[in-house]
């Protein structure tokens, strides 16, 4: 076993968090690579502001500083799902930390609510100051229960909140040790990989001070710094300084991280967690020998020699008790390691003591170090610590490059928590991984989305400032990572580019990408069409033979294939090699022209199923039924390429005719033949296609004319789907006797009935006889998709297909794209099929996984741009109850308690209104929102009737809500009960839970089918 291989082996894929200041991971870096401060002082006026009376201003104890998070009362609650009223009153802490665990799942490369995968959630918030300062006995709360109050704040609510609203299904376990909370989750979060609890795993914690913006007393012998500086190993420290943010990292086991390409940022190779006991002066106090015990067992699981570890973020606070005992610790778990070989560091010293965030804020701190290989610097020590003297460890002031110490650069972490709770754990830098393929030189497609127009924009703007910024990330990763990593949403952008610097120019100029603002609805699926003869022009293919191996392998097959039945090799008709131009006049002769273009068109939808178009339905024109045939399984692909060439040559063996394009429907159109000319085909609504004798097409179209209907002249060397086609019937139905044929495995839409093809004519020879022969249903195809609420797709050369759908005018209500260029030129073709996924997705098509070129890695990329609002509760004192005017007191308060006797059931509306109003948080509703897209849920669907029944006095049903979940549809339900009868008190009334059990006991299937659509719907907008 190589040293490589031993020791945890946990991959650390994902580093998300806020830091004071407001940075994310990144700026943390650049304020670590600074040795910059985040820590905020306070104005005179900032204090005041935040209620410190002058007294407290002016103590000479009164240390005005804080690492203080700006925004902590704003939150994205509509992406999460909750209605403004519940938003408010939620832990600060917990939404900080949700918001982060998406960030950090995005930032791994990993989708929010994969069913594929356990996602376990091992974090840790502190006691919630929000409660206890801002909700608790807040006299604007009155109507909200103690319930409901804690289970918006309770520490132990945060680990299954985040898995509730990103739907992950492994271990939820809130982690308490005080200070060293983050890191002994990073310890179980492993430990629950190692023990395939889970298959990726969420760590980490979150913690916002409250009241915040005032600073803190200096109390000589505390932990807290006189002069709001913190100075870990300085001889000049005086204490720590708090701080406010979340950290949180994702993990996996490496095995599994560098199979699926994974960005690894770094390995763990040992972590250990201990107490210290009573071996120490005081429950407060830290204690060596835990310490020690602790940083060795982790050295130990790692099985890594000490003097190999170049750094080690420690516990740092600054505090001259605590240092003095973190370096008698360290030294001894550290014994024989040579004098300053290992460098010493705190990010506390930048950022303040995040309390139960520290330990994985000192995590990040390390992991991004041997990340980029440097050791961090600490600029503000400069006097050392005495125990730092003659010891293993320095602490530089200058960044310094990762130093050679005959192993894989390595560090460690500590952090231990108040009452003796510790935690170390050992790193080393992410294996070296073999550089993948370079992908071909091909367009690529980029997609975003989000929730909102805004949201959307500063995506855009965002990925446009990464890709400007790291012009060498490999393009087709990002949009690997675009498309398997992130949840889609509404409103939608795409845009195709060659290169990074493309795509970043592209994304930075608004108009030059493809945007959807919102989805009427979701497609009921693509649907491909597969035009027929006509459509070919010389080179069609070309580009994506050269560019696309999917697509050349594919050709290639076809070409092979048809070699017995031709005396060409269409290669040579379609994509010649060298410089050589492709044959034009060959390509027209109809035994050319048919084998050509289904092979074109096969590849091509070999091509999009490779790029993620999963079709749900299939049509063609004529011939192109055939490719429509051989994908549903019909016919296999040798079979179809040979009765394709049989077709091709039979009917080019038969006299020659004319066919004529005429804008009229074709019932209309028929009425107006002469003999020997036949409707061949009904294209769309009010254009048809004529097929006959040339002398009888010249003089239909010269009668046409004179009434003025509009007619156009084919350019072909037959009469297809015309009595001139009869010669080559028998010949080839003897052949497709020969064929066996299979029902459909996909819906195909018949030519020759506009309906869907069914399993008795896919395997009856005669109806691909008919087919050759009979007009071509194609504008009853068309409808019956568009009915069905199909997208549309033109899988061949041309538009020809797509404009005569586009007639139809149920077409405007939904996507219908081409494929290939229509200019007839193989130029752009790459960018042509990259352009039509774009535009299917943006109408709401599904796109399965790129299947890409080889092995694409997932890249970190800029997360979800949340759209935070304020949502807050002001402390008590900070707005008294507002005085009742005398008008308004006159009025009985309908939401404040029971209506009089006799209460006239007109205002029952008007009550449910603003108890709707009231409990959502929302300025207003209408007659018809449904309370559940509003944010509301189970819990407060039961507030909401014991409110009318307080109300109105009527009892109704606990399953009203879910029945009749609109104001009007409750206010009908309360009319509805004409003789009410009071409800009698038990002792669980007001119980929720009780409440609840009764509502889920009354459910009838049908309410309980209803309550799982609004939580699926809920799930498919990222609501949780």
């Amino acid at each position: 076993m190589t040293e490589q291989e031993t020791g945890l082996e946990i991959a650390v894929v994902g580093l998300a968090g806020r830091f004071p200041g407001g940075g994310d991971v990144d700026e943390l870096w650049r304020t670590v690579l600074a040795g910059r401060e985040a820590i905020t002082r306070f104005t005179p006026e900032e204090l005041a502001a935040a209620g410190l009376t002058e007294a407290d201003r002016a103590h000479p104890d009164h240390v005005p500083a804080h690492g203080a998070l700006p925004e902590v009362d704003r939150f994205d609650a509509a992406f999460f799902g909750y209605s403004p009223r519940d938003a408010r009153l939620i832990d600060p802490q917990q939404r900080l930390f949700l918001e982060c665990a998406w960030a950090a799942l995005e930032r791994s490369g990993h989708l929010a609510g994969d069913p594929d995968r356990l996602v376990g959630v091992y974090a840790a918030c502190a006691a919630s100051g929000y409660l206890l300062h801002h909700l608790f006995r807040n006299p604007a709360l009155d109507t909200v229960s103690e319930y409901e109050l804690m289970l918006a704040n309770d520490k132990d609510s945060l680990p299954t909140r985040v898995a509730y609203h990103l739907d992950l299904r492994g271990p939820a376990v809130a982690v308490q040790t005080a200070c060293s909370s983050s890191l002994v989750a990073v310890h179980l979060a492993a430990q629950g990989l190692l023990a395939r609890e889970c298959d990726v795993a969420l760590a980490g914690g979150a913690h916002v001070r409250l009241p915040g913006g005032t600073g803190y007393r200096y109390e000589s012998g505390g932990i807290m710094s006189r002069d709001g500086h913190c100075r870990p190993f300085d001889a000049r420290a005086t204490g720590t300084v708090g701080g406010d943010g979340a950290a949180v990292v994702v993990l996996r086991r490496l095995a599994d991280a560098r199979r699926d390409g994974d960005p690894i940022h770094a390995v763990i190779r040992g972590s250990a967690v201990n107490n210290d006991g009573r071996m120490k002066v005081g429950f407060t106090a830290p204690g060596v020998d835990g310490q020690v015990a602790v940083i060795r067992a982790a050295q130990q699981v790692a099985e890594v020699d000490p003097a190999t570890i170049g750094y080690v973020e420690a516990h740092g606070t600054g505090t001259d008790l605590g240092d003095q005992i973190e370096l008698r610790a360290l030294g001894e778990a550290f014994r024989g390691v040579a004098p300053g070989r290992c460098a010493l560091g705190s990010v506390k010293s930048l950022v303040g003591h995040l309390d139960v965030a520290a330990g994985a804020t000192g995590l990040i701190k390390a992991v991004l170090a041997l990340q980029h290989r440097v050791v961090p610097p600490s600029p503000y020590c400069t006097e050392p610590h005495p125990g730092l003297a003659d010891g293993p460890f320095r602490v530089n002031t200058t960044p310094l490059p990762w130093p050679d110490l005959g192993a894989p650069p390595r560090a460690a972490v500590s952090s231990f928590g108040i009452g003796g709770t510790n935690a170390h754990v050992v790193l080393e830098a992410a294996p070296a991984v073999a550089p993948a393929a370079p992908a071909p030189e091909a367009p690529r497609l980029l997609v975003l989305s989000a929730r909102d127009a805004d949201a959307l924009d500063r995506a855009r703007t965002r990925l446009a400032a990464h890709l400007a910024e790291q012009p060498d990330l490999p393009l087709a990763d990002v949009a690997y990572t675009l498309r398997t990593t992130r949840r889609e949403f509404p409103h939608r952008l795409v845009t195709v580019a060659g290169s990074g610097k493309e795509a970043a120019a592209q994304l930075a100029d608004p108009d030059c990408a493809l945007v959807r603002t919102g989805l009427a609805g979701e497609p009921a699926g693509v649907a491909l069409l597969f035009p027929g003869q006509g459509a070919q022009y010389a080179g069609m293919g070309g580009t994506l033979y050269r560019t696309e191996p999917v697509y050349r392998a594919a050709l290639d097959r076809c070409a092979e294939l048809l070699r017995p039945h031709l005396d060409r090799d269409l290669r040579a008709l379609l994509c010649p090699p060298g410089d050589a131009p492709p044959t034009t006049g060959e390509l027209d002769e109809t035994r050319l022209t048919q084998p050509a273009l289904f092979a074109v068109e096969y590849a091509l939808a070999e091509l999009l199923r490779h790029r993620g178009l999963r079709p749900t339905a299939l049509a063609g024109h004529s011939l192109g039924e055939y490719v429509a045939a051989c994908l549903a399984g019909v016919f296999t692909l040798p079979d179809a390429l040979a009765t394709v060439a049989v077709r091709g040559r039979l009917m080019q063996a038969q006299p020659p005719g004319s066919m004529l394009s005429v804008e009229l429907p074709a019932d209309e159109v028929a009425a107006l033949l002469p003999p020997r000319v036949s409707v061949a085909a009904a294209n769309a609504p009010r254009l048809s296609t004529v097929s006959g004798e040339p002398a009888a097409v010249a003089a239909l179209a010269a009668a046409l004319r004179e009434r003025g209907v509009a007619c156009r002249e084919l350019r072909t060397s037959h009469a297809f789907h015309s009595a001139l086609m009869d010669g080559a019937l028998p010949a080839f139905a003897a052949h497709l006797r020969t064929v066996p044929l299979r029902p459909p495995t996909l819906p195909v839409v018949s030519n020759v009935t506009g309906r869907w093809l069914t399993d008795d004519e896919a395997t009856d020879p005669d109806y691909w006889v008919r087919q050759l022969r009979r007009p071509v249903a194609f504008s009853a195809g068309v409808e019956l998709l568009l009915a069905q609420r199909y997208a549309l797709a033109e899988v061949g050369p041309g538009r020809t297909l797509a404009t005569l759908a586009r007639q139809h005018p149920a077409a405007r209500a939904t996507t219908v794209v081409t494929t290939l260029p229509a200019d007839r030129s193989p130029a752009g073709e790459d960018v042509a099929v990259a352009t039509a996924l774009g535009r299917l997705w943006l109408g709401g098509a599904a796109l399965a996984p790129d299947a890409g070129d080889g092995a694409r890695r997932r890249v970190p990329l800029p997360t979800y741009p949340f759209a935070r609002q304020r949502h807050w509760v002001d402390p008590p004192a900070s707005h008294p109850p507002a005085p009742v005017a005398a008008a308004e007191a006159a009025e009985p308060d309908p939401v404040a308690g029971p209506a009089p006797a006799g209460a006239a059931r007109d205002d029952a509306y008007e009550v449910v209104r603003r108890i709707w109003v009231e409990l959502l948080g929302v300025d207003d509703v209408g007659p018809h929102d449904d309370f559940f897209e509003l944010g509301g849920h189970s819990l407060l669907g039961t507030r909401v009737v014991a409110r009318i029944r307080d109300a109105l006095g009527v009892d109704l049903p606990p399953g009203t809500i879910f029945e009749s979940p609109t104001p009007a549809g409750l206010a009908r339900a309360v009319a509805a009960l004409t003789a009410p009868a009071p409800r009698e008190p038990a002792d669980d009334a007001d119980d929720p839970l009780t409440d609840l059990l009764a509502e889920i006991r009354a459910l009838s299937p049908e309410r309980l089918a209803r309550e799982l659509h609004l939580a699926r719907h809920e799930e498919r907008n990222g609501d949780g």
